[in-house]
């Protein structure tokens, strides 16, 4: 059973269980308690569960504690752990899906972790179709992706730690999306945060005699590490005030716990507000939204791999699965769910207008992969809905960005790690696997019919457009606006790699003679693999609701009847499909008739500010980071001046007046005599003046 067919029968299969008649609204809390299914203890494979998340993290550890002597094999132990984790994903899918819907969500309980006061956390793992869905995306694009590495990082000295690195992600990724409260997804969140933090900077060392700029750029690399690191911690102290929040008023962390006491009333409107703001300032440092995102792009510097896996189809949604999970909390906050909806309105924005002016082909699809989650929390943000869509978009793109980026990193192989837009050109002469399998891609992100993107994207379009007062045409004229600038600056990208004139051939920034080639079979097999699930993916899920059907046990019944948006759905397609048509039109005009210049060309002030990120750098140095050393610094001369200064003044005037009263210590009996007199004096006057 392949996994589209197998999610696709879910619809089926579900239609021999009566839906309760519910209808779920993003200001009905009850009735997502009434709808979603209740958890059910594991049996059979879903029992082992844990061996998902076991296996790739003990070939980390054995591929880090074996040091050089796992250079020769380290690899192939790597890809099988990712192999293992794939098929057993594949397992438990068939598994759920044997199932009837209402019975499709269990619990692995494995141990108790500790008790403090009246709060008790055990370990334990959630089988159900939202972290299905995220299992077989991680792990069947994973195994791919490590794959493809195994040619990509042939001649890599330190393949083996690179191996270790991706099967410690997948681990923390997989414990991320099973685990069964939000304590243990905080343990795997800090885990992926760590393992990204690792890949981005994997390349930080260079010789000692290495040219200059070579040296610069590991030194680059290990600063956007850090950069990402930081801001990432940012958004974790969102997931920990949340946390602390849920203690405070339901005295629980975990789901079964704490969303059906959310659904049912029992926490106030004013914390379920607090608690959801405090989950969206976490989903925008993991998946790099407004005002967050800022790290994505430097993010770049990491193996190309890792920007497929990590940086576009996993770790960066994490976001997204937070806001689907956290569901019956939204609800109750309708405030967090618009709040939710304009950050992910002006990421999609925000990042399509990056992508329009970035001439480096890995920030182009970074600026791309930010502005596609800016869809999904649209999605998120419009309430039970808008889940299904979000996470339908989420998993297609996962398959058609993982595509791009690794289609990027063949080019990048056969040009010499060139990644200068500008250099390209016509290379679907030389590389006709990558040209085809890079072209689904690009129309599947584009939305063209019948290409995966497509069915997914325009869902959340049309669901955008859903609602009252103003809101459905701001957020819905705001998603055909991001739909334009999508198809533009992918197309500029496409046809600047591929086609119009061979730039590459008196490209001076090269080293050496430049021969461009098709890659190896490794590299290529995984492109095609992606391909199909590019080409194929959405509409068959699509059938009959079939994957709105697959995550009701989490995200309840909707009645799609209830949810009609303000426009016909064919005008809504209709434009938005004119509109990619002419933002790829525009594209084909400007880069692929014409010559394209090979160097920094002059631009108007949106340009620029788009190719330094809108600025955002400066932005977070003006609001956080100069404000944070100013307050540092006064801090520190507060602790010298004032607080060592009192403590020092106090010694000096201790050692001052010691010094003073010592000389009256001489030793002569003269003295004391003379100090005798003196204090008898010195009384006498005393008690003269007292009675004047």
């Amino acid at each position: 059973m392949t996994v589209a067919t197998g999610i696709a029968s879910a619809a089926s299969s579900a239609a021999c269980v009566p839906v309760p008649p519910r209808v779920l609204t993003p200001v009905s809390p009850v009735l997502a308690a009434d709808t979603v299914a209740v958890a059910q203890p594991a049996t059979g494979l879903a029992g082992l569960a844990w061996l998902l998340v076991a296996v790739p993290a003990a070939s980390a550890a054995v591929l880090l504690l074996a040091g050089r002597r796992s250079d020769s094999w380290g690899h192939w132990l790597g890809l099988l752990a990712s192999l293992v984790s794939a098929c057993l994903g594949l397992g438990l899918l068939a598994q759920v899906l044997a199932l009837p819907s209402q019975e499709r969500v269990l619990s692995v309980s494995l141990w108790h972790w500790f008790s403090s006061a009246d709060l008790s956390v055990d370990v334990g793992l959630r089988v159900d179709p939202l972290s299905l869905t995220f299992v077989v995306l991680v792990t069947f694009v994973g195994f791919l992706i490590h794959l493809y590495s195994v040619a990509y990082m042939g001649h890599d000295r330190d393949r083996r730690r690179f191996f270790a690195y991706l099967n410690l992600f997948v681990a923390a990724m997989l414990t991320l999306v099973l685990g069964d409260s939000y304590v243990v997804v905080f343990v795997g969140w800090e885990g992926v945060g760590l393992a990204s933090y690792l890949l981005i900077g994997f390349w930080n060392t260079a010789e000692a005699d290495a040219p200059r700029a070579q040296r610069e750029k590991a030194v680059d690399n290990a600063v956007a590490a850090k950069k990402a690191f930081v801001m990432n911690r940012v958004g974790d102290l969102g997931l920990l005030l949340a946390m602390m929040a849920l203690v405070s008023q339901v005295g629980s962390v975990a789901f079964d716990t704490v969303l059906p006491a959310a659904a049912r009333g029992e926490v106030s409107s004013g914390w379920l507000t607090a608690i959801g703001l405090f989950l969206l300032l976490a989903a925008c440092g993991k998946s790099a939204q407004f005002p967050l995102q800022a790290w994505l792009g430097d993010a770049m510097a990491g193996p190309t791999p890792v920007s497929a896996l990590i940086h576009a189809a996993t770790m960066v949604t994490a976001g997204v699965y937070l806001m689907v999970r956290s569901g019956p909390i939204l609800e109750g906050a309708p405030q967090v769910q618009v709040a939710v909806a304009a950050v992910g309105a002006l990421t999609l924005v925000l990042g399509a207008v990056i992508g329009c002016a970035k001439d480096d082909m890995k920030k182009v699809l970074a600026a791309s992969t930010m502005s596609q989650i800016g869809y999904m929390m649209l999605g998120a943000g419009l309430g039970p809905a808008g889940y299904a869509v979000a996470v339908f978009h989420l998993l297609t793109h996962g398959f058609f960005k993982a595509q791009l980026f690794l289609g990027a990193g063949s080019v990048m192989h056969a040009m010499g790690d060139q990644v200068d837009m500008r250099r390209f050109g016509a290379l679907y002469r030389v590389m006709r696997v990558t040209w085809v399998t890079m072209g689904i891609g690009w129309l599947a992100i584009l939305g063209v019919p019948p290409f995966s993107g497509f069915w997914s994207k325009d869902r959340i379009i049309e669901a955008a457009f859903t609602g009252e007062g103003a809101q459905p045409w701001v957020l819905g004229t705001v998603a055909l606006l991001g739909a334009g600038l999508t198809a533009f600056y992918m197309s500029r990208l496409f046809f600047m790699i591929f086609h119009g004139k061979a730039r590459w051939t008196t490209s001076s920034d090269l080293e050496g003679e430049v021969h461009p080639h098709e890659s190896g079979w490794l590299m290529t097999l995984p492109l095609i693999v992606l391909s199909v699930f590019s080409l194929g993916l959405g509409g068959l899920l699509s059938q009959g609701e079939a994957f709105t059907t697959w995550l009701e046990p989490v995200t309840g019944h909707v009645d799609h009847s209830a949810h009609e948006p303000v426009l016909p759905v064919t005008l809504i397609m209709g434009g938005t499909l004119a509109l990619v048509l002419l933002g790829a039109l525009v594209a084909w005009v400007m880069y692929a008739r014409r010559e394209v210049p090979t160097v920094v060309q002059p631009g108007s002030v949106l340009v620029e500010a788009a190719r330094h990120d809108m600025y955002q750098d400066a932005l977070n140095e003006a609001v956080a980071m100069r404000p944070g050393q100013g307050l540092v610094a006064a801090t520190r001369a507060a602790e010298r001046y004032v607080v060592d200064g009192a403590v020092e003044g106090a010694a000096v005037t201790a050692s001052a007046a010691g010094s003073l009263l010592r000389r009256t210590e001489s030793g002569y009996v003269r003295s004391y005599a003379g100090y005798m007199l003196g204090g008898t004096v010195l009384a006498l006057a005393a008690v003269l003046a007292s009675r004047l």
